[in-house]
């Protein structure tokens, strides 16, 4: 995979506890739950404001939606394999990205509300399911 943010890859290489790709799924999820809860992206070059900001909650259950999207079943072998293994990983990587200046916060934002928020055994392996289209 090419290296398309230096400043990631040089988080990736200073503290090697998560790979790359779990940053850059990072923001894709970040994008998706700002989608699904209505808060929209700020234009280029703004800074994020209230009408952007997704809670660490919420973050996580975008992050659990689009990888069961984008993974299926193996979503929770991918989290693995990048070294993220329980939700307190995911805030790890987004106040690492915060200390980098890649992600903003509120004064409410901690790492805390990121701690045992759910299982990722049981919300990306034990409650996946396949759903098929009934024909009419």
């Amino acid at each position: 995979m090419p290296m398309q943010h230096p400043q990631i890859a040089d988080l990736c290489r200073r503290d090697g506890r998560y790979a790359y790709e779990a940053y850059e799924f990072l923001f894709a999820a970040l994008a998706h739950t700002q989608k699904v809860f209505g808060r929209a992206a700020p234009p280029v070059g703004q800074e994020p404001g209230p009408s952007h900001h997704v809670r660490g909650q919420e973050l996580l259950e975008g992050v659990r939606g689009l990888a069961l999207r984008e993974f299926g079943f193996m979503a929770r072998t991918v989290f693995r394999m990048w070294g993220v293994n329980k939700t307190d990983d995911w805030g790890e990587i987004v106040f690492t990205l915060i200390e980098a200046g890649l992600l903003s916060k509120t004064q409410q934002d901690s790492r805390a509300d990121f701690r045992d928020v759910f299982d990722l055994d049981e919300a990306l392996v034990r409650e996946f399911s396949i759903r098929l289209k009934e024909d009419d």
